[in-house]
């Protein structure tokens, strides 16, 4: 016999419950990992073979099934939902027109995400508040900062979700986390119902991921929809960014806690209810008795891992959350003066010659490029990718006065080429010769884009890497095209 899964919770038996996991990746493993611990007759269906995958999903496809789950994996394992069937959890990848999703709305059977899983199965008397992230660019590095943060006060906290540990994981955990940091992407809240994060924040909006939405302008307003789900149900706080109005605007269309207030972030000065800078001082005015009168100051600029106006943002947004959830001014500091910055973002590769050579290849669609281009200039920009619908632009017609040349690489590289021709006829634009691996040149896959970009650089020039599209029609991710690109420059520069 069937169990209804929607009241059921971390304390409870699952046994009965039914549960479809569709997908087979980080957060699927963890979700049909979890549910059959709690006693749920599991079925995890995945389109990718065992074999196609690390050896490790060989083993934990095999561990599920020693422990009593059914796993499907290959081709055409996930066409046809089985007949009884409770609950599906899907991989946030997964598009609701996906046959397997499709046939459990068409059932009237409940579609929950690992996020909404995680939050169904938080412990009832020991559930660590959720201070969440969301927003086009700079959500893991926010998290990163927000947990640094934390663990600098002394708390146990934890970054989970997108990043870090899948979030079923962490709440689950037999050692109670004091606070979890949760990176979420639109992805993962489209299919969020239930969740309260104690403090919330959406860093910006911009064109990214539409291809998962469709096409038009009711594309990007699903997109702003689905992130501003982060806000519904807030308790303490609703943080946004002043300099991007949309992020307001959710906050105000959110249905919050009673007492949840609106938070600003910006790089001016902050008025009252808002964290902003005052000189060169990162600065609180929204929790502190005296707000109305004066601000709390939290840490310098220079306390900064860097000092490009989109990291200042994401600190200032960190700090947000971490204020609202009681941290103290000190920790907010010494948090931030110790934390760095992850692989691929602005990071300095080389400098040779009076020319800076940055790696940022984290910056996958424009918004993140044209934060990072901000921050140089002139700049010797290396772009492109698989674009994923994003348009160039209003990037290239922001950034032109700054650029020397731009090197193009991808797939997508003529979509670039256009808005340079565009909005930036006069800046040199250079490509080199691609084939099915990547850019080829005697110093490896990029050793082309370097060679490149040197023979136009000058001295006090920065060539960045920031390609404002994604990798894989070259690289495996961004992380392999940072290295290639890292270990181009350095065998130029004889580093």
């Amino acid at each position: 016999m069937s169990r209804d899964p929607s009241a059921l919770g971390q304390t409870d038996s699952w046994d009965g419950v039914r549960a479809v996991v569709a997908g087979f990746g980080v957060s699927g493993f963890a979700a049909a990992d979890n549910l059959t611990h709690l006693g749920a007759q599991v079925t995890a269906l995945d389109e990718s073979s065992a074999d196609a995958g690390p050896v490790e999903r060989s083993e934990k496809a095999q561990l599920l099934e020693i422990l009593g789950a059914t796993v499907r994996l290959g081709e055409g394992a996930t066409a046809t939902l089985p007949d009884d069937v409770d609950v599906v959890i899907t991989s946030p990848g997964w598009r609701p027109e996906a046959p397997l999703l499709a046939q459990a709305a068409a059932r009237g059977i409940p579609v929950w995400g690992e996020v909404e899983l995680a939050w169904r199965l938080r412990h009832p008397e020991q559930a660590a508040p959720w201070l969440a992230v969301t927003g086009t660019n700079g959500k893991t590095t926010t998290v990163q900062m927000l947990e640094h943060i934390a663990r600098t006060a002394g708390l146990r906290a934890v970054a989970a979700g997108n990043v870090g540990l899948p979030l079923v994981e962490a709440v689950m955990d037999p050692l109670p986390y004091d606070v979890i940091a949760v990176e979420l992407s639109s992805f993962q809240l489209h299919y969020t119902h239930s969740m309260s994060a104690e403090s919330a924040a959406v860093l910006n909006l911009a064109e990214d991921h539409l291809d998962w939405y469709g096409s038009g302008p009711a594309a990007m307003g699903a997109y702003a929809a689905d992130k501003g789900r982060i806000y519904e149900r807030a308790q303490r706080a609703c943080i946004y960014n002043v300099a991007d109005p949309e992020t307001e605007r959710l906050v105000r269309e959110a249905d919050v806690i009673e007492g949840a207030r609106a938070v600003g972030f910006t790089l001016g000065m902050p008025d009252v209810g808002m964290l902003g800078l005052v000189e060169e001082i990162l600065v609180d005015r929204a929790f502190i008795e005296e707000r109305k009168t004066s601000a709390a100051e939290l840490c310098t600029l220079e306390d900064l891992p860097s000092q490009a106006p989109h990291v200042v943002a994401n600190a200032l947004a960190a700090a947000a959350l971490a204020r609202s959830h009681g941290v103290s001014q000190a920790a907010v500091r010494d948090g931030l003066r110790t934390f760095t910055l992850g692989g691929h973002r602005i990071s300095v590769v080389a400098e040779h010659q009076g020319i800076t050579w940055v790696d940022d290849s984290k910056a996958t669609n424009p918004h993140a490029a044209m934060s990072s281009l901000r921050a140089y200039d002139p700049v010797v920009w290396v772009a492109g990718g698989l674009a994923k619908g994003a348009r160039f632009e209003e990037l290239v017609a922001a950034v032109r006065g700054r650029l020397r040349a731009v090197v193009l690489i991808g797939r997508d590289a003529d979509v670039i080429a256009e808005a340079l021709a565009r909005h930036a006829p006069d800046v040199p634009v250079i490509r080199p010769v691609t084939d099915e691996t990547g850019v080829t040149g005697e110093h490896g896959p990029m050793g082309r884009v370097v060679e490149a970009a040197a023979s136009v650089a000058q001295p006090g020039d920065t060539v960045l890497l920031a390609p404002g599209c994604a990798s894989m029609d070259m690289f495996t991710d961004y992380g392999a095209r940072g290295d290639a690109f890292a270990a181009a420059v350095r065998t130029h520069t004889g580093g």
